[in-house]
């Protein structure tokens, strides 16, 4: 069985690559390349798998998956600038793409301090950039 439960936040991001000039970082990223960069609101998804237990019918104590995104997740991207305020995207270009895959790292790092009896299994990640883009990525898809 599997349980998706979806988090709202917003960030700010330019998408510049240093590895390209100016006016190749303009034909590639557009709009998005503003050196003054530009929000998003975002919608992030965790999907989890495993067996309901028996006892409380519940796949998981949804508080304590509300937890884990918080401390894991939204604590570190709420309302920040992407480029410059999250270091493990400070080397990389924040498109959604990267950051799906640096918040899959948090989330398997992270994860068996919070449900440490690996009775609940991350499953994947979805990011919602805007109505029409939406990145995802398996578990099992991220190295440790």
């Amino acid at each position: 069985m599997k349980l998706t439960t979806r988090y709202p936040f917003s960030a700010a991001h330019r998408l510049h690559s240093n590895q390209l000039s100016e006016d190749d970082n303009w034909a590639v990223y557009g709009r998005c390349n503003n050196p003054f960069g530009h929000g998003h609101n975002y919608w992030f998804e965790v999907t989890v798998s495993g067996k309901p237990d028996p006892e409380s019918g519940m796949l998981v104590d949804r508080c304590k998956l509300d937890d884990c995104v918080k401390e894991e997740i939204l604590s570190r991207v709420s309302h920040v600038n992407l480029n410059m305020q999250v270091e493990e995207l400070k080397d990389l270009v924040p498109t959604t793409e990267n950051v799906a895959y640096v918040f899959a790292q948090w989330l398997r790092q992270g994860w068996k301090k919070h449900f440490n009896d690996g009775a609940v299994l991350l499953d994947r990640i979805r990011i919602y950039e805007t109505k029409n883009n939406r990145f995802e990525i398996q578990a099992n898809e991220v190295r440790q």
